[in-house]
């Protein structure tokens, strides 16, 4: 008998959720074939079995799964069926495919509610507790996996991270005009995105305890400067990380951040591209933002948020009215590690760095 464990798939999750079975209880599968999808706080990722057999599933989707847990079983003759995570496939005309479990189906027939009320939940598999939703209250959207996953990584940071805020307003003009005096140059789009990936990235050095991570009484520094950059194209919030940032050039910092927007759009990011950072810059494209609080990633200790750029009038040294292009630039961090000054300190060297 072989076992199927759950390997360790996110350095920022203690579990994950078993979101699908690609085979069914007591079907035969053969090494190499995927026979089950989990799901982080950053992507979807599939196990494969690692040896021919007969799949014995040992928990139900939608479990919350750690790393080394066995889930499931292979051997060499059809087991018994699990009575408790046995499945009813059905299949309407209009929602071929749809999977109610059998408890969720024995609640539906105790309430008389018809299967087509499950089918309109648009999910792909119909729980228990989907059926009690539907019974106890008015009809719910569910959420999509990428908002599932952001979900459960805002619920841990709020739960686990004693976070604070500094904000600070920075004079953005110059920076833009190098941006676009860049963009010229190398022939890739430069906006504040990339600028502010290569400033924050150069600050690695000096500033090495915002790019750490906390282990009990320890800070584990990091050797390079992974930054995490949120891109979010309206089907989802992803954070690709742009590793070793500070040993990249501005041409490589824009290519590789066009690649993170085409990937976004096509919602085929890999899991290792968006595991790994050691600090996150979220970016607001709304001009009517004028102040955002990013939330703090579990596994990092800070996070920048970037408004969109915005003109002020202000007076000049010989008071005339004069205008300038200014954002809002907040740091959110881990209290445990850093403190206000600290912040202050790190916010007035970025704005001194940029260009």
């Amino acid at each position: 008998m072989t076992d199927i464990r759950v390997p360790k798939l996110s350095n920022n999750d203690t579990e994950y959720v078993l979101v699908e079975w690609a085979v069914e209880d007591g079907k035969p599968v053969r090494s190499g074939d995927p026979v089950a999808t989990l799901e982080t706080s950053k992507a979807a990722e599939e196990l494969v079995a690692e040896a021919d057999g007969y799949i014995r599933h040992l928990v139900e989707v939608g479990a919350n799964v750690g790393p080394g847990q066995l889930i499931a079983t292979l051997s060499s003759g059809p087991p018994p069926p699990s009575p408790d995570l046995q499945t009813t496939k059905v299949s309407p005309p209009d929602e071929a495919g749809a999977i109610i479990t059998a408890p969720a189906q024995a609640l539906l027939d105790e309430l008389g509610i018809p299967r087509a009320r499950a089918y309109e939940l648009g999910i792909a598999v119909v729980r228990r507790a989907d059926v009690e939703a539907l019974a106890d209250g008015p009809r719910a959207q569910p959420l999509s996996r990428v908002q599932q996953a952001v979900g459960r990584a805002v619920s841990t940071s709020h739960a686990t991270i004693p976070a604070a805020y500094t904000a600070v307003k920075m004079d953005v003009g110059r920076a833009l005009a190098h941006a676009a005096e860049l963009t010229r140059q190398v022939k890739r789009p430069i906006g504040l995105a990339e600028i502010f990936v290569g400033a924050v990235a150069a600050l690695h050095e000096r500033f090495p305890l915002f790019f750490a991570a906390i282990d009990g009484d320890r800070a584990l520094l990091s050797a390079a400067a992974h930054i995490g950059v949120t891109v979010d194209l309206g089907n989802g919030l992803y954070v690709p990380v742009v590793r070793d940032a500070a040993a990249l050039g501005m041409k490589e910092l824009a290519t590789r951040l066009m690649e993170f927007r085409v990937a976004a759009a096509e919602a085929r990011f890999r899991p290792e591209d968006l595991d790994g950072a050691n600090i996150a810059i979220t970016l607001h494209t709304d001009p009517d933002v004028c102040l955002a609080i990013p939330f703090v990633f579990p596994g990092q200790v800070c996070a920048l948020a970037v408004t969109a750029p915005q003109p002020e009038l202000v007076l000049d040294g010989a008071g005339a009215v004069a205008s300038r292009t200014v954002a809002n630039i907040g740091l959110a961090y881990d209290h445990r590690l850093i403190n206000g000054r600290d912040a202050a300190a790190f916010l007035n060297a970025l704005k001194e760095d940029l260009p």
